[in-house]
């Protein structure tokens, strides 16, 4: 995971990404995917599980954003989506004080 497994992917002219975003919950990683993508943010809801958007970017690559929940008791499967990702965002809600402690 990380720079040298796109280094690899572009080297082999793969064209498909797979990106993991992460936070806690509230965080705003749906939010943030819904608004990369052009889709409406007014109602949002929690992640239930995680959430799959695909989205090309350049023409060339796709990407598959991973938008995982961040509730507490879904946080110990994060470790199963790790595999085969190439790259990680984590995303926090600096303004949510009691959570950044």
């Amino acid at each position: 995971m990380g720079l040298l497994s796109i280094i690899r992917k572009i080297k082999r002219k793969e064209k498909e990404m797979r990106i993991l975003m992460v936070g806690l919950d509230n965080s705003g990683k749906t939010t943030i995917v819904l608004k990369i993508n052009g889709e409406d943010t007014s109602v949002i809801s929690p992640t239930l599980g995680f959430n799959i958007k695909t989205m090309t970017y350049n023409k060339y690559y796709t990407l598959n954003i991973w938008d995982v929940g961040g509730q507490r008791t879904i946080r110990s499967y994060w470790r199963n989506y790790f595999e085969q990702t190439d790259g990680l965002v984590w995303v926090v809600d600096s303004s949510d004080l009691k959570k950044a402690r």
